[in-house]
């Protein structure tokens, strides 16, 4: 198993597992698998262009097997990275590799200066929390309505990378 960074031309790689995510674990990833279904291929290069983004690759065949990206989040302070849409199938779960995603992504965010890492999770979901609160973020406090389903509540947690 290896993790890659991709772009643009592995828009087709990345909506495949993408879609695979929101089939088995919509509720955690606040998207919606019929809306990301009619993307055409433009949106997802474009996806590529804006947000770094890194795939778990299997050992057969390069199959994906997870997912995460990165992005300065507006509203953010300018020296901190937002992690979004991290995901690993579940015949890979406890394996470490949600581990592997946040120090990839963690490196990244360093190499751009960044002095925090930030990322949003939905009340409930406790395996994020759990991975997130052992690889060290922190809640902060701050909370919101999730933006795309106003009847469930995300709370903010960060890294700090200095």
């Amino acid at each position: 198993m290896r993790i890659v960074q991709v772009g643009e031309q592995d828009w087709a790689m990345v909506r495949e597992v993408r879609l695979r995510s929101l089939r088995e674990d919509p509720t955690p990833l606040g998207a919606s698998l019929e809306r990301e279904e009619r993307f055409r291929p433009k949106h997802w290069q474009m996806r590529l262009r804006s947000s770094p983004t890194w795939v778990v690759l299997g050992d057969e065949a390069d199959v994906p097997l997870g997912i995460v990206s990165m992005i300065s989040e507006p509203a953010s302070p300018v020296d901190d990275r937002h992690l979004i849409g991290i995901w690993v199938a579940p015949e890979i779960r406890r394996s470490g590799t949600g581990w592997a995603l946040l120090d990839v992504v963690r490196k990244a965010a360093t190499e751009e200066g960044a002095r925090t890492l930030s990322v949003w999770v939905r009340d409930g979901n406790l395996p994020a929390i759990n991975l997130f609160v052992r690889t060290g973020f922190v809640r902060t406090g701050e909370r919101q309505q999730s933006p795309r389903d106003e009847d469930r509540v995300e709370e903010r947690y960060v890294l700090d990378l200095v």
